[in-house]
């Protein structure tokens, strides 16, 4: 991936991004990033999004580790956000995490830290 990663820092342990595809996982890696959540179900953007299975297997093949929560854009219910929270304190920091334009994972993100 030639262009930077389109990262957005919500803390020093937690980013977001926008669609990541497979072969963004090793800059992702790069970048200094140990985990990978990928909260987008798979072919919600059509055929053409790549599905989980294909970037878990890019993520592990960099050393990362990954897990996918799917959750809706529109509603996160409090089980999905419990999920997250869980996830954010098990990875291994700092963790990317990603949807269709970042901002589910952002809500995600703040929902989850307020449980804390």
């Amino acid at each position: 991936m030639n262009a930077p990663l389109p990262v957005q820092r919500l803390t020093d342990e937690v980013c977001v991004a926008p669609q990541l595809t497979p072969d963004a996982m090793a800059a992702v890696a790069a970048a200094g990033f140990r985990s990978v959540v990928n909260n987008r179900p798979d072919f919600e953007g059509g055929p053409d999004q790549p599905t989980s299975a294909a970037i878990e297997a890019a993520a592990l093949a960099a050393g990362l580790r990954y897990a996918h929560l799917p959750v809706s854009g529109g509603y996160q219910s409090p089980d999905e956000i419990a999920a997250f929270a869980r996830l954010l304190a098990e990875l291994p920091t700092p963790v990317l995490a990603f949807c269709r334009s970042g901002a589910r994972s952002t809500k995600l993100f703040v929902a989850a830290s307020a449980l804390r």
